[in-house]
């Protein structure tokens, strides 16, 4: 196991300024990795290319996560956490700011890759390091903490993010984020223990990805976290064409807004339900999803807009964190080193996803329609719902000290 240098945080007491810290890494990281779906028609407009290529800035950056959180992990495996946690962060930043002032179409992509590889890293450290600072049996609440800035990015950051954009500027918006990290780096350094990766002989060797998936339960969860991932990137990287089609544009900011809000209370009661009733929250999440994209898929009447986006909201918003919890609980009922594979797992699939759904989304919006993108999502909902009802057995299913 991984000890903390900095013995004051193993106590009853949630170290909170530290998990919130790490969460907001989470956050301004998930921020900027969907930071484009609110900004698209002023980006593509800016740079002179059209929506679907300016949607790619979500694609290329997803797959910068994607492809190097394992290969990264492993390859730092034995660096201590803090230095490694800032320097991704630092190098993220440095991406960021490249990107708010990139002159072009070419050097957007490739900051965005580069912010993409940074987020990858620091992702594959942040849910390890929650849980190692945390009091023991209280690991599980850490992680939720931490990963509660992925929901919060798109309830709260996205649509700031876009009122920036429309008030000033899409590279202000940018900009505005590469400001928060700078605070981030300094409440890390000042609130996050030092913790340690022993490399003893005698530590667990790491399972591979194959071991991890042959665990009973980890598999079916990783499956919904791809369909559920990438039906809902589909959509939300275009949900600015989708509501211009609807005559909605000048009402981006507000309903993003308003799916922000649900997202809340998707969050809020996840949090209060998620150790007893995971299996009830994936359920009712992936319905609400499915119905919400498949009201936009068949309606563009106003009304039903802003009532699917409440629906969607509702389902996606704890959807991060009952995916992390999930995959955390499948694996330590072999083991915490299964739970970290599998969480790293998570990460570049979760990633691998987001990067396929602005493809195919960018896709169907250049040559169907933007309703297309809502037909796939809500296809995708279907899947998920049906992969949570077939796998009742392992996955999604209570710990066992929570269990009635």
């Amino acid at each position: 196991m991984t000890t903390t240098t900095a013995s004051p945080t193993r106590r009853d007491v949630l170290p909170w300024s530290a998990l919130l810290a790490l969460g907001t890494a989470v956050f301004i990281t998930s921020l900027t990795e969907t930071l484009p779906a609110g900004v698209l028609p002023q980006m593509s407009s800016s740079i002179g290319v059209s929506s679907g290529a300016a949607g790619q800035t979500v694609t290329v950056y997803a797959t910068g996560t994607a492809l190097t959180a394992i290969p990264l992990a492993a390859a730092t495996a034995g660096v201590r956490r803090k230095p490694l946690l800032l320097g991704a962060m630092t190098v993220f930043l440095v991406a960021n700011t490249l990107t708010a002032a990139a002159p072009g179409y070419a050097v957007l992509l490739v900051s965005r890759f580069l912010a993409g590889v940074a987020a990858g890293l620091a992702w594959a450290v942040l849910a390890g390091y929650a849980r190692r600072i945390a009091p023991a049996g209280q690991e599980g609440r850490a992680i939720a903490i931490a990963m509660t800035g992925i929901p919060l990015a798109l309830s709260l950051g996205v649509p700031a993010g876009t009122l920036i954009g429309q008030q000033i500027g899409w590279r202000a918006s940018f900009a505005a984020v590469s400001v928060i990290t700078l605070a981030v780096l300094a409440w890390i350094m000042v609130s996050v223990p030092a913790v340690n990766r022993p490399t003893a002989p005698a530590e667990e060797p790491k399972p591979t990805a194959l071991q991890t998936l042959r665990v009973p339960g980890v598999t079916a969860t990783l499956v919904v976290v791809v369909t559920f991932v990438l039906g809902h990137t589909i959509l939300y990287a275009y949900i600015a064409p989708y509501l211009r089609h609807a005559g909605l544009a000048t009402a981006v900011d507000a309903i993003l807004l308003t799916f922000g809000i649900a997202c809340l209370v998707s969050i809020w009661y996840t949090g209060r339900h998620i150790d007893r009733h995971p299996r009830g929250l994936a359920l009712t999440a992936a319905t609400l999803f499915t119905v919400g994209t498949a009201a936009l898929a068949t309606t563009t009447a106003q009304a039903a807009v802003w009532v699917a986006a409440v629906a969607w909201g509702l389902g996606w918003g704890g959807t991060p964190t009952l995916l992390q919890t999930a995959a955390g609980h499948a694996g330590m009922r072999r083991s915490p080193a299964v739970a970290d594979t599998a969480q790293a797992i998570l990460v570049t699939l979760w990633n691998a996803a987001m990067a396929l759904g602005g493809i195919i989304g960018g896709i169907l919006l250049q040559r169907v329609d933007i309703t297309a993108d809502a037909v796939a999502a809500a296809g995708l909902g279907v899947l998920s719902l049906a992969v949570i009802a077939l796998a009742r057995k392992h996955a999604f299913a209570p710990t066992e000290q929570d269990a009635p």
